[in-house]
């Protein structure tokens, strides 16, 4: 691993897909953080029981699958652009397939049946070059007045903070997932970085820091569009 002296944004690859890696992430630990992205999903939009939902950036599908099996009657549209992760997922579908369909695709552009009632994100925005593309597919997916939830790393303001935050939350995971980390926080957006991008975007959504090293932005898209 490369120690790097300042914090700034230093971008990363935007797609997992060596087979090791894609492993890895899908039998690591993250259990607790997407189940509690899932309940942040339901306590922001309890009305949410049923439609659909579009997740960017699935990975190994681990969120579509406890969305629906937390939500009955919602149907989850699952996007990756790697292969290796989202054979991972599909590998533990089972009796949930009928619910969860896993697209291979890139944003922007990428072709799914739209508009969905949800569009919802975690820890993507920080692999992309391009926050922007980002937010233009949400706009683009969303239907009139669809919920929004996107969950990211935010950038630490010093290095002693981001060796801090490896040693606490990584320091037993294996070196991959070590070294992914540590280029994960370098490459994700401070929160007035992710402000601005919103209001680029003229999207009213809400950003909130909710834990040392993560950010919530959520909302609705407007009714008219």
């Amino acid at each position: 691993m490369v120690w790097r002296r300042a914090v700034e944004r230093t971008v990363e690859p935007e797609l997992m897909e060596d087979d090791a890696q894609a492993e890895a992430y899908a039998h690591a630990d993250f259990g607790a953080a997407n189940a509690a992205f899932v309940e942040r999903f339901v306590d922001t939009f309890p009305e949410l029981d049923a439609g659909s939902i579009v997740d960017l950036g699935c990975g190994p599908a681990d969120i579509p699958m406890r969305i629906a099996r937390r939500l009955k009657h919602v149907y989850v549209t699952g996007v990756d652009g790697s292969a290796a992760m989202l054979a991972q997922g599909r590998a533990m579908l089972d009796d949930l397939a009928n619910r969860i369909e896993l697209v291979e695709g890139t944003l922007p552009g990428v072709e799914v049946k739209s508009p969905f009632d949800a569009v919802i994100s975690n820890s993507l925005l920080h692999h992309l070059h391009d926050p922007d593309v980002l937010w233009r597919e949400v706009a683009r997916l969303g239907g009139p007045g669809a919920a929004v939830l996107v969950a990211d790393l935010f950038r630490p303001e010093s290095e002693a903070e981001v060796l801090r935050l490896l040693e606490q939350y990584a320091a037993d995971e294996p070196e991959v997932l070590r070294t992914d980390f540590y280029n994960s926080l370098h490459a994700a957006f401070t929160i007035e970085e992710i402000e601005a991008q919103l209001e680029r975007r003229e999207l009213a959504l809400k950003v909130e820091r909710i834990s040392d090293r993560h950010v919530a932005i959520s909302g609705r898209l407007p009714s008219g569009v």
